[in-house]
């Protein structure tokens, strides 16, 4: 099977999305398929994803919208249109499978141009309702287009079915790369006896890093023997950065600040923790942080939301707290580290959870919906 992949976003950028379509592609092309990647890229900066250096067509360069706390780097440049029309009248793709389908502007312009089978993936979530309440009726045409609607978990069926109904959504989960974690090994230098507590993502507010911060400063208050260990994209904004100053002036090394961190190197701190925080505020479709730490054993605290339910069962795979209360997150995070066979219980809990979720299960719920798909469309219909 031909199959184009077409994601909005930038892969000089990471990203959930963009790590979803790169590790989806390759699990295809082991399978046989002909995968080429679409999606827009900054000049000079590479790829941001390891499977998009080979089978990868850049197109467009990106600008910053910023929306619900987030930023999304998209192109907008209408000058792409002959030439996504040329590209697919040349390449003659069995499939389009597009990712957040009624983004700006290269999931529109594939799907307008498109003679085949098209799929696409929703991976948004937001607690409002206003992106695709101002937009539906000017996005109707394209929708229409999708021959098959898949959601990346409930609460993104949720978010995009009232909008666009009268078809069906097909929920498949994302993925990860489970024995890359499972099998990481610690870094040495934070194995020396302080206990780790861990933040993966970027510094956006919708991260929620601040209230982790806050949380923290709380935990140091009754114990010196923790560390704080940020990893991701970006720079705190000031009311962040004021908390990060307060609790790395408690002593030295109770924060570790990694920034942006190698795909090889990120399994190795979510091995060297002892607990992983995802203090998000909201506006989660899913977590794909938080089975990444289920692979690799570690108990999980997360923020009581949607997207987050979908992968968090309280008390049994993870402990929820609710969002935006530090005291809370910090309680949470207390009774993993000062319990160790509640730590255990939901670390073991957390590995099948994410055994669930390994790419090679995943990709077969993908592509048994690709073959539905083709099969109703040959027949004149729509997937159920």
């Amino acid at each position: 099977m031909k199959v184009a992949m077409v994601s909005p976003y930038d892969f000089a950028w990471p990203g959930g999305v963009n790590a979803h379509v790169s590790q989806l592609s390759d699990e295809l092309r082991q399978r046989g398929h002909a995968v080429t990647v679409i999606a827009p890229g900054t000049p000079g900066r590479g790829s941001g994803e390891s499977g998009a250096r080979d089978n990868f067509i850049p197109m467009g360069r990106s600008v910053p919208l910023s929306a619900g706390g987030s930023t999304a780097r998209v192109t907008l440049s209408c000058w792409l249109w002959p030439r996504v029309r040329q590209f697919m009248a040349r390449e003659r793709f069995d499939l389009v499978h597009v990712h957040e389908p009624m983004a700006p502007l290269l999931p529109l312009m594939f799907l307008h141009h498109s003679n085949a089978v098209n799929i696409g993936t929703f991976h948004a979530f937001s607690d409002g309702q206003r992106l695709y309440r101002w937009s539906r009726f000017a996005l109707k045409t394209w929708h229409g287009r999708l021959h098959g609607r898949i959601a990346v978990s409930e609460a993104a069926r949720s978010f995009v079915a009232p909008h666009f109904p009268h078809r069906a959504y097909r929920v498949i989960p994302n993925g990860i790369d489970f024995q890359r974690f499972a099998d990481a090994s610690p870094l040495p230098e934070l194995r020396d006896g302080r206990k780790n507590v861990l933040f993966v993502g970027r510094k956006d507010e919708r991260k929620g890093l601040r209230y982790l911060l806050e949380a923290f400063a709380i935990l140091l208050e009754s114990r010196r023997d923790l560390r704080l260990i940020i990893v991701g994209p970006g720079r705190p904004d000031r009311v962040c950065a004021s908390w990060l100053d307060t609790v790395t002036s408690a002593g030295n090394d109770m924060v570790r600040v990694a920034g942006p961190v190698s795909d090889s190197d990120l399994p190795r701190y979510y091995a060297s923790a002892d607990v992983f925080c995802s203090p998000a505020t909201g506006g989660e479709s899913f977590g794909i942080v938080l089975l990444e730490a289920m692979a690799a054993g570690v108990p999980v605290v997360a923020s009581d939301i949607d997207g987050y339910r979908d992968v968090v069962n309280h008390a049994r795979n993870g402990l929820l707290a609710p969002p935006r209360e530090p005291a809370a997150i910090a309680g949470a995070i207390a009774s993993v580290l000062d319990n160790p066979d509640l730590g255990h219980r939901l670390s073991e809990a957390g590995k099948d959870v994410a055994r669930l979720h390994r790419w090679q299960r995943v990709a077969s719920e993908v592509e048994d919906y690709y073959k539905l798909c083709m099969e109703e469309v040959h027949h004149g219909g729509y997937a159920r």
